[in-house]
């Protein structure tokens, strides 16, 4: 049995069917309020998981206001066991994206150290990690095989934050959306020559627009942050979740109807 294996069915179908929707309330959203909003909002919208920062106590109200399976992100591989012990899924090293404006930045070597560390603590535990955006593509790809060879389970991609749209409406949403879809294009390419079945999320940036653009360069899911946790109401937060949980199953829809001609 993998370690993915072990992950709830309803995860594990998702991540097959190349439609997992993982909402992101934040590395540094430490506010109960804020998390059980957004975890309310992702259960209710449709999502599949739901990203939070790495302390017990949200893992607990997390996994009660949405029902859904909960990861844990941190780039402290040391807090992790004990979010396990409280409920956590997955643990990811990463989003980096909250780190950037005040000049912190992660090297290749530095992410795979976390990444084994962390894969040292707790060896059953399904693990994902960020490649950095800020790296060449040709160092991301190298970086999530890598990775992968370290028993990395998950790889997931970045970049919105650091993406400066100039043009208004449906094309300023491409542009945002295209250092991760990049990044996932040149990684997940890398793993297939490498013979390496690792699911790869994208992440960062991404709106109704761009999610089907992140399945069709190679993403078995995507993950959404400041699209849903920036917004100030609830049912807000719940119509943008269950927009991209459409634009996700339309995908699917459309495979069906492939299969079923071919």
């Amino acid at each position: 049995m993998t370690r993915l294996q072990t992950l709830p069915v309803s995860l594990q179908k998702s991540i097959k069917n190349r439609s997992l929707l993982k909402v992101i309330s934040g590395l540094n959203n430490f506010n109960p309020e804020s998390v059980f909003r957004i975890s309310k909002a992702a259960g209710l919208g449709g999502a599949d998981l739901l990203d939070i920062a790495c302390e017990p106590k949200l893992v607990e109200l997390a996994f009660e206001a949405s029902k859904i399976p909960v990861c844990v992100s941190s780039v402290e591989p040391k807090l992790f066991p004990q979010a396990v012990q409280a409920g956590a899924s997955v643990i990811e090293i990463g989003n980096f994206d909250s780190f950037y404006p005040d000049g912190r930045f992660f090297s290749a070597d530095e992410v795979l150290s976390l990444a084994i560390e962390s894969r040292r603590l707790l060896p059953e535990v399904v693990l994902s990690v960020t490649v950095p955006h800020v790296l060449p593509l040709d160092s991301q790809a190298q970086l999530a095989l890598d990775l992968v060879d370290s028993g990395v389970d998950l790889i997931q991609t970045e970049g919105g934050t650091s993406s400066h749209p100039i043009s208004p409406g449906t094309l300023g949403l491409i542009e945002k959306a295209s250092p991760t879809l990049a990044g996932t294009f040149a990684i997940s390419t890398a793993l297939k020559e490498s013979h390496h079945d690792v699911p790869v999320i994208c992440a960062s940036g991404l709106s109704e627009v761009t999610v089907p653009m992140a399945i069709s360069v190679g993403a078995n899911g995507v993950g959404v942050g400041s699209a849903v946790n920036k917004l100030n109401t609830e049912l807000a937060m719940i119509a943008t979740v269950r927009g991209l949980r459409q634009a996700l199953d339309s995908l699917k829809s459309i495979s069906t109807i492939n299969q079923s001609i071919l």
